[in-house]
């Protein structure tokens, strides 16, 4: 029986050992300088806000890959949203309203207070090889046959 009570205490000291080794190894995130951000969420052809925009916050490691822990918000009726306690470093920002496209980008918060002004976009038509386009104002340029004498001459 001592010798499984051995085993036991063996087992429980490297389990406390390994516990304590994680907490040594995490980063203590309450000492990093936070940021508060203030998004203005307007339309970009009025500049009227945007009301109920969702505004995703994803934060962006070093080697700038998307990392875990996103946050949604959604924006007021005056399309103003914010949000105290952003770490310092890279936030990438989404935002996606009905009846608009899609909005990225990357920023760099830097500061105690950052405003970021999103301006939204409506839609484009999309494009189609199917459609006249002899109307355009800057139709694409036609490429003209190489000259007869290139084209008899062969690479060697």
């Amino acid at each position: 029986m001592t010798g499984m009570n051995k085993l036991m205490g063996g087992v429980i000291v490297l389990a406390m050992l390994a516990t304590a080794s994680l907490a040594v190894g995490q980063k203590d995130k309450d000492n990093e300088p936070t940021s508060w951000v203030y998004f203005n969420v307007v339309k970009d052809d009025n500049g009227k806000p945007v009301r109920n925009a969702a505004v995703i916050m994803h934060p962006v490691n070093d080697k700038g890959k998307q990392g875990r822990g996103d946050l949604e918000l959604k924006t007021n009726p005056e399309g103003k949203t914010e949000f105290d306690g952003v770490p310092y470093g890279r936030l990438r920002v989404q935002v996606i309203a009905s009846g608009f496209q899609t909005y990225g980008e990357d920023f760099d918060i830097d500061k105690e207070k950052t405003e970021i002004t999103i301006k939204m976009k409506r839609p484009q038509g999309q494009f189609s090889i199917y459609d006249d386009h002899t109307k355009d104002a800057n139709p694409p340029a036609k490429q003209e046959p190489p000259p007869a004498e290139q084209k008899d001459k062969k690479p060697n």
